[in-house]
């Protein structure tokens, strides 16, 4: 786990036990009985398909005769470690966890389709002179959680502008905390900066007055980068086929919906978060991290090479044949 101890040493006991967590659960999956499929998603929305799909009845049309369930998370490992437990089926998830999972999994976790792409953005507390990546030498920078999407993408853009963090020998002060909680510390003063993936970028602009440094579309690759992906566990999908083919088929159905119904699309989502989390977002908030978002079935391969080899760099997993294994063909 040298990759963790190098930038939060009391999460590599975490992540570490959790390691071995997933491998021992791995090893004792319950297969499904084939009557139903359970999917799992974040009240996020990067999964809006899901969001959406859960909502307006499409997954349960698409599998009528079968039942649905769904599992929401928090958090990419928590999602994994239930995959690998046998409780759930399919999930959507960030590409960085699906990678991880892959890996740790020695390829029971296979990336079936893309999801959504760009929708995160850099922003710094009102009153900061940040203008650029190159601005944060010195700066307190946050990322929603160590090893996910947004921290990896933070590593890369520190990279290219001859930065590093201080567990590095740089300056640049890496915290990972909860999205929910990053507006506070901005406000306060306790942070200079943070990327975030929408809607928080959004909420953070309107409510704290937050100033916009990189839109998602200038962090790289014109914002062609995966945020979300669907993931399925190799055992289910070798003795069911026939129900990964539906719900893939639900899902670009979805897709398709809600890049034709981008409005309606927004307001069953706002519902559906709402009805997980007792929080609504403005229409405005929701809008503007809407306009951030690319929804697609097509594989970001670019971005998921690059996360691949990023986190292989870094020791974060064990090396593998991106192309030949990781994608559901």
């Amino acid at each position: 786990m040298r990759y963790i101890k190098r930038f939060f040493r009391p999460a590599a006991v975490i992540l570490l036990a959790l390691g071995i967590t997933l491998s021992l659960t791995g090893c004792m999956r319950r297969g499904s009985d084939g009557s139903k499929i359970r999917i799992a998603y974040f009240p996020n929305i990067t999964h809006a398909q899901a969001l959406v799909g859960s909502s307006n009845g499409t997954f349960e049309e698409v599998f009528e005769g079968y039942g649905v369930e769904y599992y929401t998370f928090n958090a990419g490992p928590a999602e994994i470690e239930a995959m690998f437990a046998g409780q759930i089926d399919v999930g959507y998830i960030g590409p960085v966890p699906a990678i991880s999972g892959y890996s740790r999994s020695y390829g029971d976790i296979l990336i079936a389709s893309g999801c959504s792409n760009g929708g995160a953005v850099l922003v710094s507390a009102e009153g900061v002179e940040i203008s650029s990546v190159a601005d944060l030498a010195g700066k307190k920078v946050a990322i929603p959680q160590l090893g996910n999407t947004q921290h990896l993408t933070l590593l890369k853009l520190l990279a290219e502008n001859g930065l590093s963090t201080t567990a590095e020998g740089g300056t640049v002060e890496l915290y990972a905390v909860a999205s929910s909680e990053i507006k506070s510390l901005l406000v306060n003063n306790e942070l200079d900066a943070a990327l975030v993936p929408e809607p928080w970028g959004a909420r953070l602009i309107a409510e704290a007055n937050a100033q916009l440094i990189m839109d998602y579309d200038e962090l790289w690759l014109d914002g062609n980068y995966s945020t979300a992906v669907v993931i399925v566990h190799r055992d289910f999908l070798e003795d069911y086929p026939h129900l990964v083919e539906k719900f893939l088929a639900a899902h670009a159905e979805l897709t398709d919906y809600i890049n034709e119904n981008p409005d309606k699309a927004m307001q069953l989502a706002n519902e559906k978060i709402f009805e997980l989390t007792g929080t609504a977002f403005e229409e405005d908030i929701l809008a503007e991290a809407f306009s951030r978002l690319v929804f697609t079935t097509e594989h970001a391969y670019e971005s998921i090479e690059a996360f691949t080899e990023l986190a292989l760099s870094e020791g974060f997993i064990d090396p593998f044949d991106f192309e030949a294994e990781l994608f559901l063909k």
